[in-house]
């Protein structure tokens, strides 16, 4: 019994240890095949060792940044693409703000613009917002987080100043 379980495990490992023979068939064309083709001239092909990767202990997850706010739902949630000092160059007054946030905006949330402290615009779950037809000056930008109606969170209020051209 004993023995005939090794000879089934010798079996089995036989076709891992196969050898691979090449030759060239009746129309010409290179074959290659596990077995030598009877009356025809093959040779065997050395083969590379195998490629084996160790095993990686596995690594331990990330850490999510610590959140400024204990009571916010997102760590990171600003306005970009303003100008910090000098005004920003929109001659029909058109221009597109980006929202920075981290995590990823979650799936029932939403933003809204406040320009000058009124919502402006539909709210979106496109982190690049446009205004349109803004009037020259001073005015200032916030980016809401909306669950609904209810505001989840609210950026820090960026100050900027609008330059077009005047036309009269």
């Amino acid at each position: 019994m004993r023995s005939s379980l090794l000879y089934l495990l010798a079996l089995i490992a036989l076709p891992a240890a196969a050898q691979i023979y090449r030759y060239t068939d009746a129309s010409g064309n290179t074959a290659y095949s596990n077995q030598p083709p009877d009356g025809v001239k093959s040779q065997a092909v050395e083969l590379p060792p195998l490629n084996s990767v160790e095993r990686q202990p596995p690594i331990a997850p990330e850490r999510p940044a610590p959140r400024a706010d204990k009571n916010s739902a997102y760590s990171v949630l600003e306005l970009t693409g303003l100008p910090n000092e000098e005004a920003l160059r929109a001659n029909n007054g058109t221009f597109t703000v980006g929202v920075q946030i981290q995590p990823r905006l979650q799936g029932p949330h939403q933003f809204r613009l406040l320009l000058d402290g009124q919502p402006y615009g539909q709210p979106s779950n496109v982190p690049h917002l446009q205004l349109v037809n803004i009037d020259r000056g001073k005015h200032s930008l916030a980016v809401q987080v909306l669950a609904g109606q209810n505001v989840v969170q609210q950026s820090p209020t960026v100050t900027f100043t609008v330059q077009r051209v005047h036309t009269p």
